[in-house]
C-alpha cells in the first residue's frame, strides 16, 4: 500500500499577504501613475515625482516578507498572481476607456487620462514588474542561505536595490525611449531618480520590516530555507 501523501501545509496569514501584495501592486499602477505631484524638501527645493512611487516600492517589502518567511515557492505564487491581475485590470481599463461615452457624459476626456495608458506602457511595466520580483524574491532567498539566516536588513534592502534596479532599468527605456513623452537625454536622470526613491522607501520601512516578519514567524511557526528550491520562475508550485 502506497503512503498517504501528507497534506499541504496551511498557513494563517498568507492569503492575507498576498491580497495585500496584489492591492499594492494595482493601485501603484492603475492609481498613482496619471498624476504628477510636487512637494518642497528642505536643502532640495522642489521635487516633481509621479504618484505611484509613494507606493509601488511597498509591493517589494511584501515580497520581502512572503519570501522571507515563506520562502521562494510561495513568494513566486504571489507574483503570478499579481502578474494576472494586473493584465486583467489593464484589459478591462483599455475596455472601459473605449467604449463610447453616454450622451450628456462629459468626463470622457479626464477617463481617458486617468486609466488611458498606451499598451506599451503597460507592456513595459509587466516585463519590469515579473523580471523585478523574481529578481528580487530569488536574492533574498539566496542571501538568507549564505547569511544562515542573519542580518536581515542586508538581504531585504540589498535584494531590493538589484530587483528596484532591474525593474529601472526595462521600465524607462522600453516605456519611454523614444517616445516623446520623455526626452532620451533626461531618461537615465529619471531614471536613476526613481530608483533611489524607491530604494529609500525599502530602507525607511526596514523597521516595519523587521516587525511584520517576526509575527508572522512566531504566528506561522515557520522559517523557510530555499535549500534545495527550483528558482524556476515559470512554475506555481509551492
Amino acid at each position: 500500500m502506497n503512503p498517504t501523501p501528507a497534506a499541504p501545509r496551511q498557513y494563517r496569514y498568507y492569503e492575507f499577504v498576498m491580497a495585500a501584495f496584489v492591492a499594492v501592486y494595482l493601485c501603484s499602477n492603475l492609481i498613482g501613475p496619471a498624476k504628477a505631484a510636487q512637494i518642497e524638501l528642505p536643502l532640495i527645493g522642489a521635487v516633481t515625482f509621479g504618484a505611484g512611487v509613494l507606493f509601488f516600492p511597498i509591493s517589494y517589502i511584501f515580497g520581502d516578507v512572503l519570501t522571507e518567511v515563506y520562502g521562494y515557492a510561495r513568494a513566486r505564487r504571489v507574483i503570478w498572481a499579481g502578474f494576472g491581475a494586473m493584465i486583467f485590470a489593464s484589459l478591462m481599463a483599455w475596455v472601459v476607456v473605449k467604449l463610447p461615452p453616454a450622451p450628456g457624459w462629459q468626463n470622457q476626456a479626464a477617463y481617458e487620462i486617468a486609466y488611458g495608458s498606451t499598451w506599451r506602457i503597460v507592456a513595459a511595466s509587466l516585463t519590469a514588474f515579473f523580471c523585478g520580483e523574481f529578481v528580487n524574491s530569488f536574492v533574498l532567498a539566496k542571501m538568507k542561505v549564505w547569511t544562515e539566516g542573519r542580518h536581515l536588513w542586508a538581504r531585504t534592502i540589498g535584494s531590493t536595490v538589484v530587483g528596484e534596479g532591474v525593474d529601472s532599468l526595462l521600465f524607462y527605456p522600453l516605456a519611454f525611449w523614444n517616445s516623446g513623452l520623455i526626452p532620451n537625454e533626461l531618461l537615465p536622470a529619471v531614471m536613476v531618480g526613481q530608483f533611489v526613491s524607491k530604494v529609500m522607501v525599502e530602507v525607511v520601512f526596514t523597521p516595519l520590516t523587521y516587525r511584520i516578519v517576526a509575527f508572522l514567524k512566531r504566528a506561522e511557526r515557520e522559517d523557510y530555507y530555499d535549500r534545495d528550491t527550483d528558482f524556476t520562475p515559470f512554475s506555481i508550485r509551492a
